[in-house]
């Protein structure tokens, strides 16, 4: 009698979610893109535009705007979502607050956004580039507003108060995640830290801003947790985005939230006492940041 060999099934790995067509976005081209990429260029700047892969860099750079990025661009965290580079910082550019200033009014930017690395080698986190850097812009530019997106301090108050002073409109710092995901998504950070900053900027008489990553494995219960979390804290505005994996290297999307659900947590953060939400699968944190200035405090 022939008995044949019993053969085990492979393992099968679950598929990975497909990207769907609501993700879709154009190249960046047209005159004023071409400027603002030359104008980048010729200033040594760093933009968050280039270093995050933003799906929306062709859209706001080809409206003449842009995100920039200060302190250079290594940054000391290794945020496992995050595509700008991990590692010890050199540049450290007592010059940077000119140039991105002049920049700026080269460009005749009407609202600009400012955000950098964490710097968390620095005694001041990079509090007193930070505070110059807005200055100057007012200086040279004082019909323009600006919103600051600050990184996390680790509880340098002293820093913070220096970093929100400068006179910009809108102080955003992200918590990126619901709670029982930092672990995994912001390991070198603390979710009720950042509430704290939150808290402590609301505190300082400012305009509050933060954002959340969809797609990550939250859950509706989680968000809304997240929500009334930041409502407890003082914040004003909160922008909800879909999570892209930059590189393989990166944490994978687990999965491709629906634009309908946006649409639902946008009703539901309002519901819960926002005062504006901005939600939907290409929202990022500077995407029509203009509208938030106008948010009343």
């Amino acid at each position: 009698m022939l008995t044949l060999p019993i053969v085990q099934p492979e393992a099968v790995a679950p598929a990975k979610p497909r990207k769907p067509d609501w993700l879709r976005v154009k190249l960046p081209v047209g005159r004023e893109y071409a400027n603002v990429r030359r104008l980048v260029d010729e200033h040594k700047l760093h933009t968050i535009c280039e270093s995050g892969n933003c799906p929306n860099m062709g859209e706001c750079w080809g409206a003449g705007t842009a995100t920039f990025m200060i302190l250079g661009n290594i940054c000391t965290r290794s945020c496992s979502f995050c595509a700008v580079a991990t590692g010890r910082p050199t540049e450290y550019d007592t010059d940077e607050p000119r140039r991105v200033a002049e920049a700026i009014q080269l460009m005749g930017v009407k609202h600009a956004v400012i955000t950098s690395v964490n710097r968390d080698e620095l005694k001041d986190r990079g509090a007193s580039i930070w505070h110059e850097t807005v200055v100057r812009i007012k200086q040279l530019s004082p019909e323009t507003t600006i919103e600051t997106l600050i990184p996390d301090v680790k509880a340098n108050w002293e820093a913070l108060d220096l970093m929100i002073a400068g006179g910009q409109e809108v102080v955003s710092h992200n918590v990126e995640t619901v709670g029982s995901l930092y672990r995994l998504v912001r390991p070198q950070a603390k979710y009720d830290r950042s509430l704290e900053q939150i808290r402590r900027t609301k505190a300082a008489g400012k305009r509050t801003k933060s954002g959340i990553m969809l797609g990550l494995g939250e859950t509706p219960e989680e968000m809304y947790q997240a929500m009334d979390d930041l409502v407890a804290n003082g914040l004003d505005i909160l922008t909800l985005g879909q999570y892209l994996q930059p590189t393989k290297r990166h944490l994978e999307v687990a999965e491709f939230i629906h634009p309908d659900l946006f649409a639902h947590y946008r009703e539901e953060g309002l519901r819960r006492g926002l005062k504006y939400v901005e939600s939907g699968p290409l929202v990022r944190s500077s995407y029509h940041a203009e509208r938030h200035v106008n948010v009343p405090i």
